[in-house]
Order: C-alpha cells, then structure tokens, then sequence
C-alpha cells in the first residue's frame, strides 16, 4: 500500500480538460435536430463544482482556446464558485468540443478535442501557485488519454515524493484511447493514487470479466489507501485498507446518467474533506449523484439541505426506503 498522505487544510485542485458541449434542444437524436444547447462539460470541473457547491474551496486548472467556447467554459465555472486563476489561455489552439446524441439505448458523446487547448497541457502546470497550499489533488484517467504531455502530466503528479495526496478517477473512455491499450496504464496509474475511484462495469471492461466484484477490485488495486468501487444503481463499496464500507444507492429518478460519476467523486471527496465518517462519505456521494441523475445536463442543484441532512444521518433501514424524484 502507498504511503498514507492525509488530507489537509486548503483548496482542492482539480485538473483536465473542460469543453463546450453541444445537445439537440429539446433532447433527442442528433441527426434529426434543428437546434443545439451550449453548455460545458469536463469531469474534473464537474467535480469542481459540485465542491463548490457543498462549500469546499477548489480550484480547476486547465488550458481553453482564444475563442468564445473557451470564454464560455471560463466562466461557467467560475460563476459556480470555482478558482480559474490557473486556467491558461492558448492562443494557437481551439476549445475543445463534445456533441451529446440521445436515443433510445442512452447518450452516445462525439468528441472534438485532437489538438484542444488542453491537450497540449504538460507537467509544468504542476508547478505553478494553484498548487502550493493544495489539501488534495484531484485527476482522472480522461488527461492521460489526451496527449503524451498530459500522460506525463498524471505521471508527474503521482511521483512517489509529490507533497499533496491525489484523488484519481479512473474514468475509463474508450473512444479517447482508440488503437492504444487502456488497461495497464489506467491500473498503473490508480494504483498509485491516495484516493481511487472505479465503477464496477468499468473495471470489468478493462481489467477482464474476473474482476467480479469490488473485492477482486481491490485484489487489483492494492496501492491506494482509500479504494471506492461504484456499481450503478446498487451500491458503493469503499476500502479502507483491506476493511469494506457498503452503502447502498438511493433509488433516484433518471432523467440522464451523465455527470453523476463526477457529482458521486465531489460528494464522497467533500464528505471526507468535512471530516464525515467513509459511510456519511459515501452516503453524500450518493445524494450528490442523485442531483447529476435528475438533470440532462452534467451539473445540477444540490438537494434540499435539510433533506441531505436527515438522509445524512437516517438508520439504515430509511436511508435504503428514500426516494429522490
């Protein structure tokens, strides 16, 4: 197991790529609609700001275009309550794009991205004051299928002396990682990492259909101190060393999956950066996810405060009866 970093007091800094999202306005097949919707999407900025919204200082440290997408993902999330001093402006490269397509079996996602902004980061952002008084260091396995400087970056940022612990979402993407091979490169870098997310299904496709549980998750991912293994809709496991916390899902109504990895990661992250136990920790990943799942775009408002609370701390026999709609 790695070294344990503890979390400690100041911002939490999160980087990758933010990009301009199209979608057919009202939702439906992209070839058939006549209208677009403009908003942002990036999975480390989408845990940027549900931390902003549960009150966690945070930062998003990127790279956007000279042009109106990149003005736009600015300041989207800086009006979330987001630190964007450290977004760099490239003048030479453009925003990149995602196009959402709904249908019928879920959301398919176009990526324009080969030559963003983002992708032409590299690991001198390290370096720069954003990072000074980090509590945690949050990252995904999307940067490391960007470019090779943003693989060096991810590399740089798990060195065995790096002075801030990192939270690593694996984030699988397959259509980012085209002829090349995700899996050992994912697995080494997670295993690295202080905190690690993983949904179950994704593990699977990656590391082979033995990985049968969160257990054989763990089998794989020794390294990280503190391991989350997500499965949808049933339940998240989190290993505290070799010890397991379940907790259940909440039952939510779905008006799209997308988003809610990121707002389950802020959740979880946030609870422990309040001091919450694993399981209120995960509990509020689970209440953060619900607000993902209740809206088509990647961010949405928090819960009622009071009903998080009273969730926060129901017995276990209502927290698995509730009911988000």
């Amino acid at each position: 197991m790695n070294t344990h970093r503890p979390l400690r007091t100041g911002p939490v800094v999160c980087v990758g790529e933010t990009m301009a999202a199209l979608a057919p306005d009202p939702l439906g097949p992209l070839d058939g609609a006549d209208l677009l919707r403009v908003d942002i999407a990036g999975a480390e900025s989408n845990v940027a700001l549900y931390l902003a919204d549960h009150g966690i200082p945070v930062r998003w440290v990127s790279a956007v275009g000279d042009d109106p997408f990149g003005r736009r993902v600015r300041a989207r999330v800086a009006a979330g309550g987001v630190d964007v001093s450290g977004v760099r402006t490239d003048p030479g490269r453009p925003t990149g794009l995602l196009f959402k397509d709904p249908g019928p079996h879920g959301t398919r996602v176009h990526y324009r991205r080969a030559g963003s902004a983002a992708s032409a980061l590299t690991p001198d952002v390290l370096d720069g004051p954003a990072f000074t008084d980090a509590a945690l260091v949050h990252l995904s396995g999307i940067t490391p299928a960007l470019s090779r400087g943003c693989r060096g970056l991810v590399d740089h940022a798990l060195r065995p002396d790096r002075p801030w612990p990192v939270s690593f979402d694996v984030n699988h993407r397959p259509a980012l990682w085209a002829d090349r091979s995700a899996a050992d490169v994912l697995r080494g870098l997670a295993d690295r990492a202080d905190i690690v997310l993983v949904g179950l299904d994704e593990a699977q496709a990656l590391w082979g259909d033995g990985v049968t549980d969160a257990e054989r998750v763990r089998d794989l991912l020794p390294g990280p101190h503190l391991l989350v293994v997500k499965d949808g809709d049933r339940a998240a496991t989190a290993f505290v060393g070799a010890e397991p916390h379940v907790v259940p899902a909440l039952k939510v109504r779905v008006a799209e999956p997308v988003g809610a990895g990121d707002a389950f990661a802020a959740g979880f992250l946030g609870g422990l950066l309040r001091r919450l136990s694993v399981d209120r920790a995960l509990r509020l990943g689970h209440l953060t996810a619900a607000s993902a799942l209740r809206v088509a775009a990647d961010h949405g408002p928090l819960l009622d405060g009071a009903c998080v609370a009273a969730l926060l701390d129901a017995d276990e026999e209502a927290w698995r009866a509730a009911v988000i709609d």
